[in-house]
């Protein structure tokens, strides 16, 4: 568990005014997690590669006052106010009084955009929590005059509180959450960083297209997704399989093995969805659309031999993964055929990332 201060250091602030800015990526896991425990636990370990382009920046201003109350006095997304996510930051920040006591006497005004769809299954929960996260330990960070050397991973902790996968925004390139046998240091708490040296160097400019099939909010929100893996009747198959997944993954990874990534990260999305239908009550969240580009994707690389991939998260947008050294192949790809499938012809050029970056006061 994460230590927690004591009562004499609780209670001693003082008054400061400031502004934190912080930029974070959406992650896509290859490894999925699904079904949690509390409080937001993982029931099955995950592994993600951060995005490049798919990002959450967050500017916080801070008034602390020991003679104030906690006030969200302002919360808006890309310039507009936005009611719901306001309630559940709202709730979110309250619950966080015991890590970061400051926060009981803080006015605070938070200014949220965003590169891509909100709450369509391409974490943008992951990226905004993240941020958020990073935004308050900063605050933390100069109210007590220095970065602790568990910034980020306090950061993890904390996104994780607000939207589990959050927790794995907060690094640079493959990160894994959950605590596993196969890696040293993994924690269900927090997420960890695959070192560069379990990283083969070819995944470090793995290519990322996100076809926007349905950029709509879900019908069913991952919260209740979760919640329905307690009494699956395929939990404990899931749990082996992710495991077992896992395993294979961070071999693939390091050996640079692109086909084995690639056909994880297939069965991992139609488990994922799987496991969505045969709920009860079951749901769907795909789109026709995203089966006819699933089929056109197997198509082209049965007739290219092009390593091009799927994987696709709580939602009906697909994700293409591919060596960057084939791009002059796939975008073409992307704009004359899959793009046709797309909400309005629109797709996202990303790739993997190298993670959150401090904006400071500039945002």
């Amino acid at each position: 568990m994460m230590k927690q201060r004591s009562d004499n250091e609780k209670s001693v602030f003082k008054a400061a005014q400031g502004s934190v800015s912080w930029k974070s990526p959406a992650n896509i896991a290859i490894v999925k997690y699904w079904g949690k425990y509390p409080v937001q636990l993982p029931m099955n370990p995950s592994l993600s590669f951060v995005l490049k382009n798919s990002v959450v920046k967050i500017r916080m201003d801070y008034d602390i006052n020991p003679a104030d109350h906690f006030t969200l006095a302002h919360f808006s997304i890309n310039g507009n106010q936005n009611d719901a996510f306001k309630k559940r930051i709202t709730a979110y920040l309250e619950g966080l009084t015991e890590h970061f006591p400051f926060l009981q006497h803080t006015r605070l005004r938070i200014e949220s955009t965003s590169t891509f769809p909100h709450s369509a299954g391409i974490a943008s929960s992951a990226a905004a929590f993240s941020a958020l996260a990073l935004c308050l330990c900063s605050i933390e960070a100069e109210i007590r005059s220095g970065k602790s050397v568990e910034f980020f991973r306090k950061a993890s902790f904390m996104a994780r509180l607000g939207s589990g996968s959050a927790c794995r925004s907060v690094y640079d390139g493959m990160v894994v959450w959950g605590k596993t046998p196969y890696l040293p240091g993994s924690s269900d708490e927090y997420a960890v960083r695959l070192d560069d040296q379990s990283v083969h160097p070819d995944f470090f400019s793995l290519r990322d297209a996100i076809l926007i099939v349905d950029s709509r909010q879900k019908k069913v929100s991952s919260s209740e997704g979760h919640a329905l893996m307690h009494q699956h009747p395929y939990r404990s198959a899931r749990k082996n399989q992710a495991e077992n997944n896992l395993k294979r993954l961070l071999n693939a990874v390091k050996e640079g093995d692109f086909h084995t990534f690639g056909e994880i990260a297939e069965n991992e999305a139609l488990s994922l969805h799987s496991l969505m239908m045969s709920s009860d009550p079951g749901y769907t969240l795909m789109h026709p659309n995203s089966l006819r580009l699933i089929e056109k994707i197997r198509d082209f690389r049965r007739e290219t031999n092009i390593p091009l991939y799927f994987t696709m998260d709580a939602g009906p947008n697909i994700h293409l993964l591919y060596p960057k050294e084939y791009s002059d192949r796939v975008v073409p790809l992307i704009r004359d055929e899959l793009a046709e499938r797309c909400e309005d012809r629109e797709w996202i050029d990303d790739a993997m990332g190298r993670g959150p970056v401090n904006l400071g006061k500039e945002a």
